[in-house]
């Protein structure tokens, strides 16, 4: 038999969130993070030649409800996906999807230019752009005999 979880509308249980262990010494490690239990925004990261490009499915979200900060090497995502409005006379016989606030943050690396970050939002994808830094091209010198 399959587990199966049950939860109303006033619960956070998810079966899901017991059957997932962490890595230990996880927490230690650079790279993406969950902050906040519960929270099921996933991202890609994609890097290019010139940019990390971040896309954060967020269907049925308004740009209003979502907050890109870039602070101290840190990129964080977050955002709310508020409830519905309960009508008197409803009756819910599924209630699957989150909702309530998210966080995902991710440690930018050194190359990263953390002033130029741009962000917008299309199709329900949050797509932020962090531009690389342009390492300045090498000369050779040549060495002259004296």
């Amino acid at each position: 038999m399959a587990p199966t979880a049950y939860r109303d509308r006033s619960s956070t249980y998810q079966l899901g969130s017991i059957l997932d262990f962490p890595e230990p010494l996880s927490a230690l490690k650079s790279g993406p993070s969950l902050v906040r239990a519960g929270a099921t925004t996933q991202v890609d990261w994609r890097e290019t030649p010139e940019a990390h490009i971040f896309k954060a499915d967020l269907p049925g979200m308004k740009k209003e409800d979502m907050k890109v900060l870039v602070v101290d090497g840190t990129l964080e995502i977050s955002g709310e996906r508020k409830k519905e409005e309960v009508q008197k006379g409803d009756t819910w016989h599924s209630d699957e999807r989150f909702q309530g606030d998210f966080m995902r943050r991710f440690r930018l690396p050194e190359n990263a230019n953390m002033h130029e970050v741009k962000a917008h939002v299309a199709d329900g994808v949050l797509t932020v752009t962090v531009p690389k830094v342009q390492k300045p091209d090498q000369k050779v010198i040549q060495i002259e005999l004296a």
